[in-house]
C-alpha cells in the first residue's frame, strides 16, 4: 500500500503578490523552499486562510531571502496580497517509510521570515 503523506509545509506565509498575467504557478522565496524541503516544479496545495480557497499548482523559485510568495496566472484570482496561506507538499511512501518520515514544517512571521522550523506538528 502507498500512502500520501505530508512532506513539507510553509505555515501562514503572507502573499506578497498576485500576478494574473503570468504563465501560472507559485513563486516562493528559495530560502523558504529549502527550509520546507519543497523543490522547483513540485506540485503543492495552497490553502488561503483568509478566504478558505484550496487549490493546487507548482513551484518556481523566487529570489533568496526576498520573502516573495506570489501566486501567478489563474491562481492569482483566488488570493489577495496580504492573505495568509499554507503551502503544503505531499509525498507518496510505503506505510513503513511513513512511520519513520518526519515532515519539515516552517512556521512564518508576518514579514515572511522564518519563525520556527520543526519536523512535526503536535496538538499535545
Amino acid at each position: 500500500m502507498i500512502l500520501t503523506m505530508l512532506k513539507g509545509k510553509i505555515h501562514r506565509a503572507t502573499v506578497t503578490q498576485a500576478e494574473l498575467n503570468y504563465m501560472g504557478s507559485i513563486t516562493i522565496d528559495k530560502t523558504l523552499m529549502e527550509a520546507s524541503g519543497i523543490i522547483e516544479n513540485e506540485k503543492v496545495q495552497i490553502v488561503d486562510v483568509n478566504n478558505g480557497e484550496r487549490f493546487e499548482t507548482y513551484v518556481i523559485p523566487g529570489k533568496r531571502d526576498s520573502g516573495v510568495i506570489c501566486l501567478n496566472g489563474a491562481a492569482a484570482r483566488l488570493v489577495q496580497p496580504e492573505d495568509k496561506v499554507i503551502i503544503i507538499a505531499y509525498a507518496q511512501m510505503s506505510e513503513e517509510e511513513a512511520k519513520k518520515y518526519k515532515p519539515k514544517v516552517v512556521f512564518m512571521n508576518d514579514d515572511n521570515t522564518i519563525k520556527e522550523i520543526t519536523n512535526y506538528e503536535s496538538n499535545e
